[in-house]
């Protein structure tokens, strides 16, 4: 025999009436036919276009009044505020991948025209018309960002560690301060700094891939400091204090202890920082320039990058136009295939690297 025990006194008015689960959804379908219907008539009236956006904008409107209406009759003014702000979060989450959604329908539908195997084999050397493809701009973007995260990972995750593990006092918070403006610079900013440092020793005029991943650089180093910093201060300190305790030295903690435990996170900022910079172009404009032959030394002559490649096919259309035009959707497509191979790639290795926490 069971037991049911029922709230009583102030526990009972938490336990008031509750609209059903399939409530919401009618009332949503509700609002949205008759938005929909609304914006028909009115579209028919004026002979002009069905407006998709404003009739799904009204109809979200229409639901949050009259949901939040009935939840406040039925449910208590608390529950009300609850739908109501579900309902915001919600929408603000829907709107927010419309755009991402639309990106990649537009980029897909027209970059396969331009997805083949010449795309893939082949540079534009002596093509001035159909045909060609972007093997040189993707080696070149390899190449270039390869060499920029050789440069700053190291980099940024030695300042972090130093600010969070050792840095103390004034030159921390100049660092820190420095850290923060850098965050900030424009990219075409750390393009000119790298042109000009490199012009000192090589002279004007100069156009390297290494030139663009040290400007590419400048843009990572500050994101790897932030996210590692974050990273690195959410390890908690009694880790560091048990290590103490058993005479292991600093130095051994921090590369044994602190920096697995937060290598998941570590991984995640690094690729944002890679897919911060793998489709600049302004930089890359001014520090590497473009070829439309074959490079694979980073330290001779121009190198071709994807970004630059979409931007001189767009920008520069020949005879026929539609042919310059398949190839700048297809190097677009590429280099959102990888950065989405790379931050696939940074998941697994926060996978296999993170500490094992089962018994």
């Amino acid at each position: 025999m069971s037991l049911t025990v029922r709230p009583s006194g102030a526990g009972s008015a938490l336990a008031g009436n509750r609209l059903s689960r399939r409530t919401p959804w009618i009332v949503l379908g509700a609002s949205l036919v008759a938005s929909f219907a609304l914006f028909a008539l009115l579209a028919a009236a004026a002979g002009s276009a069905f407006s998709l956006v404003g009739a799904v904008l009204v109809g979200a409107i229409g639901y949050l009044v009259v949901i939040t209406v009935m939840s406040t009759l039925v449910e208590g003014s608390r529950q009300a505020v609850d739908r109501f702000v579900t309902g915001l979060v919600t929408g603000a989450f829907l709107v927010a991948m419309v755009p991402l959604i639309s990106v990649g329908i537009t980029v897909i539908s027209n970059g396969l025209a331009r997805f083949d195997g010449e795309f893939f084999n082949s540079s534009m050397r002596n093509v001035t018309g159909e045909g060609g493809g972007a093997l040189h701009a993707m080696v070149g973007t390899l190449l270039i960002t390869l060499a920029a995260t050789v440069i700053s990972v190291p980099l940024g995750l030695m300042t972090s560690i130093y600010l969070v593990e050792y840095g103390r006092g004034r030159l921390a918070r100049i660092i820190t301060f420095l850290v923060d403006v850098m965050t900030g610079i424009p990219s075409i900013v750390a393009g000119l700094f790298a042109f000009a440092l490199f012009a000192l020793f090589f002279g004007p005029g100069v156009r390297m891939g290494i030139v663009g991943a040290v400007a590419l650089s400048v843009l990572m180093i500050p994101v790897v400091v932030r996210s590692s910093e974050e990273m690195l201060r959410l390890v908690p300190n009694e880790l560091r204090e048990a290590a103490y305790a058993l005479g292991v030295p600093k130095w051994r903690t921090i590369l044994k202890v602190v920096l697995p435990t937060s290598i998941a996170g570590i991984t995640t900022g690094i690729m944002l920082a890679i897919s911060r910079v793998i489709g600049e172009t302004a930089p890359l404009l001014i520090t590497a320039g473009f070829t439309a032959s074959m490079n694979y030394d980073l330290f001779s002559d121009r190198m071709q990058s994807l970004p630059v490649y979409v931007y001189t096919q767009f920008m520069n259309q020949g005879n026929p136009a539609f042919a310059f035009v398949d190839r700048a959707w297809a190097a677009a497509l590429v280099l959102i295939l990888i950065v989405m191979a790379l931050n696939l790639f940074a998941r697994l290795i926060a996978r296999w690297f993170a500490p094992k926490t089962g018994r």
